[in-house]
Formats: C-alpha cells, structure tokens, sequence
C-alpha cells in the first residue's frame, strides 16, 4: 500500500496494533489452554529439562531471611544436609500451572517438582509415599503448603508417581538428596522392603517420670494410642511420648487437630 496524506494515522496503528501481537507471542502469553490432567500420561520419572541433583546452588530468589503467610512466620533453613522428616504431602496442579514458583520458574505441573516451607530453594528431595512404598526424586523449587501437619506440595507428575492424586493426600517421608548417586533407586521404583507405622511424636524426656505425667494428660483423650519409647534401651535413655499408629491422613489430621486444642504445637511424625 503507498502512503497517501488520508492514512498515515489509520496504517500506523495498524502496523502498532501488529508489532504487540509479535511482542506477545514472543513472550509467550497467547498460548494454548493446557490440556485436562486426566488426558495427559506422564512417566513416572517426569521431564528432563530440569538440573540434576547437586548442580545447583541456592536460587537468586525464595530464600529470604524470613516471610510471612497467613500471619504466620518461616525462617527457611539455610541448608538441607541431614533433612529427613515424615509428614503428610499434598499436590498442586491445573490451578497454578504456568505460574511463578518462588524460585520465579515458571510451574510446570508436569516436571517432577514441589513445594516446601523451610528448605533452601533449589533441593532435591527423595519422597517416599509410606502408604504403598513407591518413591520419586524431585527438586523443591517452590513455598508451601502452609496448612500446619503438610510438610510437601507436590507436583501433578511427582503425585502420579507417588500414587498420591487420586487420594490428594498421603504419609511420606521427605529426605534430601546431594547427588543421584545418594538415591536409594529410581523415581516411581516400588520399594521391596517392609512399610514403617508412623506416629506423632509429641515429647522426649531425659526423665520418665516427666514422660508419665505428659502420658498422663493424654490418655483421658487418646487413650491406648499413647505409648512412651525408651531410646536407646541402653545407655542415656530419652524416654519418647508418641501417639499411634497413625492409619491414615485422615487420622493424622484428627489427631493434630485434637493437641491443638489440648494446646499442644511441639509436634512431629516419626516412624517405629
């Protein structure tokens, strides 16, 4: 078209309005919907385009001295070597796919990743689902879940792998990882060996008879659920005030719940 005095203004925001669709499709925005979770198989061991183990230092961004959710205050760890701890995971999905993890990555539900509260950003991790023994390596690269007895968000593949998305919610075991050698198999594997019982730990005394009196403000609620553990049975016994076996989340969630409102928030799960 030759440029006449009747259509510059008309042709330049033509050529405007053509150069932001460029801009916008460069940068991503115009993009397909994600197709449904339930159409879309993913391996058990999830994507490759994320770091191995071990080949990373902390993130320029997530690891803050302190923040605030829910007025609430975390001091994330300023390292994970010897971080091993039982809990209840969760996973997080279609919601947040395509968003910016704390780390500002951008989430993809369908890499093998999660969320946690404390630990440096990035961490490998090694979860083990306690429930049917199967486990997966992923990396921490994201906060959260910020409800009390969740110790890990986990993505969509990360779930799938673990069996966790039908369920929404299981009891795991979280260890942190430097190097692949460090894992004990490969993601998804199924473990041959014996499940522990899990339990909530809720004292540890040098003296039992501090242990009894606890046992004692517990039994009118828990009943035959607490039990108190001599550890080591030799030696300088730590004499240990557990509640248990814990059989599901379900239970898991009732009975933090219940020391609560006994007022009791120094807590944690254990296995036997």
């Amino acid at each position: 078209m030759i440029l006449t005095p009747r259509h510059p203004v008309r042709l330049l925001a033509r050529l405007v309005l053509a150069c932001a669709l460029v801009n916008l499709t460069a940068c991503g925005f115009l993009q397909r919907e994600p197709t449904p979770v339930q159409t879309i198989p993913v391996p058990a061991g999830g994507g490759g385009a994320v770091p191995a183990p071990g080949s990373e230092g902390l993130a320029r961004y997530g690891n803050p001295e302190f923040y605030d959710v829910m007025g609430k205050r975390y001091y994330p760890m300023k390292s994970a070597r010897g971080y091993r701890e039982q809990g209840i995971a969760s996973w997080y999905g279609p919601d947040f796919h395509g968003k910016l993890t704390s780390t500002r990555e951008t989430y993809d539900m369908y890499q093998m990743t999660g969320a946690h509260k404390l630990l440096p950003l990035p961490t490998w991790v090694e979860v083990t689902n306690l429930e049917n023994g199967r486990k997966a390596t992923l990396r921490v690269n994201d906060r959260g879940p910020f409800k009390d007895d969740r110790i890990i968000d986990l993505s969509y593949a990360a779930a799938l792998a673990l069996d966790v998305v039908k369920p929404g919610t299981a009891r795991v075991e979280v260890r942190a990882i430097d190097s692949p050698a460090d894992q004990a198999g490969t993601p998804g594997e199924v473990l041959q060996e014996p499940l522990a019982k899990m339990f909530v730990q809720v004292g540890a005394f040098g003296t039992l008879e501090n242990a009894e009196r606890l046992k004692s403000r517990l039994n009118p609620v828990f009943g035959a659920e607490v039990r108190i553990l001599v550890d080591p049975p030799e030696g300088a016994q730590v004499y240990k005030v557990q509640l248990g076996p814990i059989r599901d989340v379900q239970h898991a969630d009732r009975t933090v719940a219940t020391l609560q409102s006994l007022g009791i928030a120094g807590h944690h799960f254990v296995n036997d």
